[in-house]
């Protein structure tokens, strides 16, 4: 695929346990037919607790943002909940099922962050991302 191709897909998420293995299959996928699956792992990966999170912590709809340009696929996930995620501090144990999504974010993707972000006809909330280039995962 061409560095100079620029490609954007938008799915729109119900606050349903589901949408999660639904948006990891649709991002798979995506990437597949775009010549990219050797981006798809960490994709997955960045995306699922991205999802998980706005699925877990919100009470409303949710959409999930792929973006290829040049060489870095952003990925990016709205909720209807302006508050400003919150790593975990510290360590977590092994046996502990929450806390960890972020930090597997901070640490898989080459950069992520928020922004307080309105989304047409849901109103109010916020848009957490991360960046996965090319070279890094290839």
């Amino acid at each position: 695929m061409p560095e100079t191709e620029t490609w954007t897909y938008t799915l729109t998420i119900p606050n349903d346990p589901l949408a999660i293995p639904v948006s990891r299959h649709t991002l798979r996928l995506i990437l597949k037919a775009y010549g990219l699956p050797h981006l798809a792992e960490a994709a997955e990966l960045v995306a699922t607790e991205l999802i998980a999170n706005a699925v877990q912590h919100t009470k409303g709809p949710a959409a999930l943002r792929m973006q290829w340009a040049g060489a870095v696929l952003r990925i990016g996930v709205w909720d209807s909940d302006p508050t400003p995620p919150s790593p975990a501090r510290g360590a977590t144990g092994w046996d502990e099922t929450a806390g960890r999504g972020l930090g597997l974010v901070r640490e898989c993707a080459d950069g992520w962050g928020w922004c307080a972000r309105e989304r047409q006809g849901e109103g109010r909330g916020k848009l957490v991302w991360c960046e996965l280039t090319a070279v890094a995962a290839a």
